[in-house]
């Protein structure tokens, strides 16, 4: 399904080199201490693979930033991007295009329940920003409850509202936030030994933290579906059908971010689909048009809706719906559809990925779980199998994180492009990758982890 490059790619240094040169002397790159950092020259890019100056080619395991999912370079959408661009390049949000109404029709159709109206952000911080700022509106209370282990974007409200280490140095503790703890079973704050027993326990816990936080005080949960950057955790059956129900007896508004889950990553359109849960106000952003044209959103329920009906929402953007955004969004929907994308996801994912790394966790005793669904998996990486202790410390640097480091080094050795984050590494290919691509990939994770295996004890 997956396009391989259509001529092998030809090394030019010096035009990589140039490029580097560039690079360095003028770009501020994000999460980043600029001197210290070397960011490699890419080339070219097509399908599930992309390639730097000096010829060497990778397997993408990390689809950009978890957004190509249907790979780099798909004919259909680069075309619609350049008849798009010839028929109306851009044009002010406040009118009907067609590329907009068409993109909110599409997303409508598949988003679940009533979330049938859309707005349209530049990508997905910004959609939590103004998911929030709907429910706040919507219910008059001023706090967001989120779970410690997210992440939603690096805007000031959604970095707030994120739990891991990247919200520490924007942390104004004045951002109406309050975090609590999510299932996650491997590494259990409630002491639990089934998976029964972490829902139950969770659920007591959040309930506990509105309680006493004040019910009327709370607009919104926040959660992902499944956090991706985190450690993609899929919750316990029940669990998120738990916080609906508490979010219903409370009068709070439900918040999902499908930012990365959405749009086939878990084998179906949205992860909310896989237990049936309907939230007030979804985000979107990366795979709902495979991160071609920078695109988020919201979608509304009619309840929040109805809210703005006589009552003007005090929010927009300038590129709320590009045209060249929305346009790339309906050819890769409809790609999707036509290229049956979202069952390859599932079919592939639980045939291929999760026997082949639960393969790799028999051999590799540096991996300490294996998680996932669909095309989106993670190995958690273990110095001890038996304590868990992590391979590398929460939120480790410099020398302490070596062991990752030297486990990253050693895929891209073998022609691998790993998601490395804390002592994890993600597995999350395009969404339409290939059989004999992910086993490709599976391999090159093989020989890596055993250069993670080196550390264990």
């Amino acid at each position: 399904m997956t396009p391989q490059p259509s001529q092998p790619p030809q090394p030019n240094p010096s035009a990589g080199a140039a490029v580097k040169a560039a690079d360095r002397a003028h770009v501020f790159h994000s999460w980043s201490a600029q001197d210290l950092i070397d960011p490699p020259a890419v080339a070219g890019a097509e399908g599930s693979y992309f390639w730097d100056y000096d010829g060497r080619r990778y397997l993408d395991f990390a689809s950009g930033l978890v957004f190509t999912n249907i790979g780099y370079q798909h004919p259909k959408v680069v075309a619609a991007i350049q008849e798009q661009a010839a028929t109306m390049a851009t044009f002010a949000p406040a009118f009907a295009i067609e590329a907009r109404s068409e993109a909110a029709r599409l997303i409508a159709e598949r988003t679940p329940g009533d979330l049938d109206k859309i707005f349209f952000t530049n990508g997905g911080a910004d959609a939590v920003e103004h998911a929030v700022r709907m429910a706040r509106l919507h219910t008059g209370r001023p706090k967001v409850l989120s779970a410690y282990r997210s992440y939603h974007g690096g805007t000031q409200q959604a970095v707030n509202i994120t739990g891991d280490p990247r919200r520490w140095a924007s942390d104004s503790g004045s951002a109406g936030v309050v975090h609590f703890w999510a299932p996650y079973l491997y590494r259990s704050r409630f002491y639990a030994e089934t998976e029964e027993q972490e829902c139950a326990r969770a659920l007591e816990h959040l309930e506990t933290t509105i309680a006493f936080e004040g019910p009327s005080t709370v607009a919104a949960v926040v959660l992902e579906t499944i956090p991706g950057t985190a450690g993609i955790m899929v919750p316990p059956p029940g669990y998120l059908a738990g916080v609906r129900e508490l979010c219903d007896k409370y009068g709070i508004v439900f918040v999902l971010d499908e930012v990365m889950a959405g749009f086939g990553r878990t084998g179906e359109w949205f992860a909310a689909d896989l237990s049936g849960v309907v939230p007030d106000l979804m985000t979107f952003a990366k795979g709902v048009n495979s991160g071609y044209v920078p695109l988020g959103g919201v979608a509304i329920s009619g309840a929040i809706a109805e809210t703005f009906g006589k009552r003007a929402y005090p929010g927009g953007l300038t590129y709320s719906g590009h045209p060249l955004a929305c346009a790339a969004a309906v050819a890769t929907i409809n790609v999707m559809a036509e290229e049956g994308v979202v069952e390859n996801a599932a079919r592939l994912g639980a045939e291929v990925v999760e026997p082949g790394l639960r393969a790799l966790a028999e051999r590799h005793p540096s991996v300490g779980e294996v998680r996932g669904v669909g095309m989106f998996w993670a190995l958690e990486l273990v110095r001890n199998r038996e304590t868990r202790e992590p391979l590398v410390p929460y939120n480790a640097a410099g020398e302490a994180n070596a062991p990752m480091a030297a486990f990253a080094a050693a895929a891209k050795a073998h022609g691998l492009w790993p998601f490395v984050n804390m002592n994890r590494t993600h597995v999350v290919p395009p969404c339409n990758a290939t059989e004999a691509e992910l086993k490709e990939g599976l391999a090159a994770l093989d020989a890596a982890l055993s250069v993670a295996d080196e550390h264990t004890v």
